[in-house]
């Protein structure tokens, strides 16, 4: 019988390419998510019953367990942006990681890969950095052998950086961002995907892996990529971190206001923090060499997903050639 391995958040942005990359290679795969009826595209991956998604509660030891029955390898890549209710980045991040790790020793999971976050510190002033670093530790306490992927930026179909700044460029004549000179190193999901894929397999060595993109970009670099791609033309202005942290308090305040039913995932003090420290990789860390693995750079996907915040969308590109012809 095929192997199988079960993805915790296997219908998310990082999960559903690990997931398909998987079902490719002939293993059998479980989506274990809270909404199961929200992760059913996940069944085209595959043949018929290879990809099955299935009820799972990461704060619960049952439904944890019961998700892990008869894998082979486990991946964990459960990622909120902002705590909200019960799932609070301690709740996700540390004990849900460690109930994971735990229980893959209880059930003899032979291979557990953990996505974790460049940049990860215990002793962060943020507490998703800090709970990020946090939830290694505890991954690291009972499954020593795991292998945990620590990526930048991660850009693709659906991603939340690119399709964010995208956005904004339909909306008047400034795009105003924050920490425009910090550098980033985006890195395209199907790479960390394929990473992911090479822990479970057990064709990577057990430890901690940074990865990064081929190119190493400042914030308002990225934008002008976005600018670019998006064909559009906007004066990029650069917000102090007071100003923004103005901004991220009010919208904490409406997010407590209104009881939740506002979730303030637009700017956070979080993400604030996150963009006042450089994000690469580190030259002495393991990364996608070791993995055998030649990442892609950003500009050679975005115009693949990007398009339909151009002004005419697809069409953009038959009217700047009917233009050239013109032209000719």
């Amino acid at each position: 019988m095929a192997k199988l391995v079960t993805i915790y958040g296997g219908s998310g942005f990082v999960g559903r390419h690990i997931a398909r990359q998987m079902a490719k290679r002939g293993w059998r795969v479980r989506i274990a998510v809270r909404r199961p009826d929200e992760a059913l595209f996940t069944r085209t991956y595959g043949a018929v019953g290879q990809v099955q998604p299935i009820l799972c509660n990461i704060r619960d030891d049952l439904s944890v367990r019961a998700a892990m029955v008869g894998a082979d390898a486990v991946v964990n890549c459960v990622n909120i942006l902002a705590p909200k209710g019960k799932s609070t980045f301690q709740a996700v991040f540390e004990q849900g990681a460690e109930r994971i790790a735990r229980l893959s020793v209880e059930m003899g999971v032979d291979r557990v890969v953990h996505i974790s976050g460049l940049g990860v510190d215990p002793g962060s002033d943020s507490p998703y950095i800090a709970s990020k670093a946090r939830g290694e530790s505890a991954v690291l306490k009972h499954r020593p052998d795991a292998v945990i992927l620590r990526p930048s930026v991660i850009f693709g179909q659906g991603d939340n950086f690119y399709n964010r700044f995208a956005a904004m460029t339909r909306f008047g004549p400034v795009l105003p961002i924050v920490g425009g000179k910090t550098r980033l190193q985006p890195v395209f999901v199907d790479d960390v995907a394929l990473a992911a894929v090479k822990g479970a397999t057990g064709e990577a060595a057990p430890g901690i892996y940074e990865l990064g993109g081929p190119d190493v970009l400042t914030v308002r670099q990225v934008v002008e990529q976005v600018l670019k791609s998006t064909m559009r033309r906007r004066g990029v202005v650069n917000l102090p971190f007071w100003g923004a942290g103005i901004g991220a308090g009010v919208l904490g305040v409406l997010q407590f206001l209104t009881g939740g039913l506002f979730t303030n995932t637009i700017l956070t003090r979080d993400q604030l923090a996150l963009l006042r420290a450089d994000n690469v990789v580190s030259p002495a860390a393991r990364g996608f060499a070791e993995l055998g693995i030649q990442p892609v750079a950003a500009e050679a996907v975005i115009d693949d997903y990007l398009w339909r915040f151009r002004p005419s969308g697809q069409y953009d590109a038959i009217k700047q050639s009917a233009k050239n012809l013109r032209a000719d």
